[in-house]
């Protein structure tokens, strides 16, 4: 079996996605459903694979499909159908990785980050100056966007309209930083690195009023990664405990009263949370005790294979992958399907989660992809 799980060179890993998007801070943790439906999304364009990184709660899927070889495209999906998104000009691939509660969609290309608008179609975001990569990962309510920029500055950036593109910067003792996700509240999180020996390799979350603050990271371990964040401040990611060959990471929830707690894996060697819904529930992929790697969720202190609670799982169809998880419970995420290609898929509780429009509202809180999936 494939692994969906992505190693960097700085032994960060990433599953492609975004933070937490749309929502409200609500009264915590509704429980999760116990059974879920799946939904393959295998439309891929015209080609042969497709990958979902995040999902909105009006439903609203995201993510690219490859349609030739070596050209990947930006689509959203709602209501069973798949639209392209379009490019900024040129041949280039297009990865969509955000959308928010107004349907915004943002995402990277070799062209140039960019944000997509029904009305207005796709628009460069501009530069942090020089001629490197962007990567774009994630959106929120107001429309602010956050990324980082590859070649040359290697900086987490935030985006608004009013303010352009902003440096981030990074930690003392690192000498680059990475956004990857952001919350209705405006506060990043995400991670420094270095390629120096001995350099740090933390976990961040960044605020205008306080700047880049470090996470820390679990008793014996050498490094973490945040990648996703909720509107109540709740941050998941992952921790490397092993830097010999393939790298071993365990998935790990935070909260600034409770500091950061280790998620456990599914009975292998690796493990990182990948999303977080203002109910707390996590998702992420882990490997097993055969090694492979499965998608997971966690609530109520319990990690579970979501492969053993879908009613209607295609024989052949294996979940290893979850990029997101909205406030109704819907699970977006990349599987391989029986041919044994990539395929999006969407999993939708059987039993519903209330909608925090219906709970009380406490007020706004705090609230994989280093390198980017490559599957042949």
């Amino acid at each position: 079996m494939k692994n969906i799980i992505v190693k960097s060179s700085l032994a960060l890993v990433a599953v492609t996605g975004s933070g937490m998007l749309a929502g409200f801070s609500c009264v915590p943790a509704a429980s999760a459903a116990t059974t879920y439906t799946f939904t393959g999304i295998s439309d891929t364009l015209g080609g042969s694979s497709s990958y979902a990184t995040a999902i909105n709660d009006a439903g609203t899927i995201v993510g690219y499909a490859r349609n030739t070889p070596n050209s990947d495209r930006a689509y959203s999906y709602s209501g069973g159908t798949m639209t392209n998104l379009g490019t900024l000009g040129g041949t280039g691939s297009y990865f969509a990785t955000g959308v928010n509660s107004s349907g915004e969609v943002v995402g990277s290309s070799g062209t140039g980050a960019f944000i997509y608008t029904t009305a207005g179609g796709m628009v460069n975001l501009g530069t942090l100056g020089g001629t490197g990569s962007y990567e774009v990962t994630g959106v929120n309510s107001s429309g602010e966007v956050v990324g980082w920029a590859l070649g040359g500055i290697n900086s987490a950036f935030s985006y608004t309209t009013a303010g352009g593109m902003v440096d981030l910067g990074t930690l003392p003792g690192s000498s680059m930083s990475f956004a990857k996700g952001i919350n209705n509240s405006g506060e990043v999180v995400g991670g420094v690195g270095t390629n120096t020996v001995g350099g740090l390799n933390a976990a961040f979350s960044y605020t205008a009023a306080g700047g880049m603050v470090n996470l820390g990271t679990l008793p014996g371990s050498s490094g973490s990664f945040a990648n996703g964040i909720n509107n109540s401040g709740e941050v998941v990611g992952y921790v490397v405990t092993t830097y010999t060959a393939g790298g071993l990471t365990e998935a790990f929830s935070y909260t600034t009263a409770g500091g950061m707690v280790g998620l456990g894996t599914l009975g292998g060697t690796s493990s990182l949370a990948s999303g977080i819904n203002d109910f707390g529930v996590i998702v992420g992929s882990s490997t097993n005790a055969a090694g492979i790697s499965n998608a997971f969720i966690y609530t109520g202190g319990a990690m579970t294979d979501l492969n053993s609670l879908i009613t209607n799982l295609p024989t052949g169809f294996s979940l290893t992958g979850v990029s997101a998880i909205n406030n109704l419970g819907d699970i977006v995420g990349t599987g391989f399907n029986a041919q044994g290609q990539p395929e999006a898929f969407l999993l939708t509780p059987t039993t519903a989660t209330p909608e925090p429009t219906t709970l009380a509202v406490l007020g706004i809180g705090g609230l994989g992809l280093l390198l980017r999936r490559r599957v042949a």
